[in-house]
């Protein structure tokens, strides 16, 4: 892969995953555990019990999708670091520069994807 292209790559992984981190302390949730304190906005002695689950249930569906992306950035990261950033983890083949640029957490080429 063109170093300019990884380089510039990296910096937009390390801006999501900064993104992504501060999404999920935003909802009181670590990035690496699955523990997630009081969130906020949601009062455990609300009236309507029901509403506020189903508040929670969508927030931590959220916390849910955020970390997906937070293992998928580090995962990226930790192939550039490793030198199989690009590179379809199926067939070996390199993954095309364009792919990368449009998906950079693409972990395999369009064939196996």
């Amino acid at each position: 892969m063109n170093p300019e292209l990884q380089s510039r790559l990296r910096k937009e992984l390390e801006g999501e995953r900064a993104s992504v981190i501060d999404e999920l302390h935003s909802y009181g949730a670590d990035p690496y555990s699955g523990k997630v304190d009081r969130i906020a906005g949601i009062d455990e002695g609300f009236a309507d019990a029901a509403q506020a689950t189903a508040e929670r249930a969508e927030i931590l569906s959220f916390v849910e999708k955020a970390r997906e992306r937070l293992v998928a950035v580090d995962n990226a990261l930790s192939k550039m670091d490793a030198g199989t950033y690009g590179v379809c983890e199926v067939c070996g083949r390199p993954i095309p520069e364009a792919r990368m640029e449009a998906r950079p957490m693409s972990t395999r080429c369009v064939e196996h994807a």
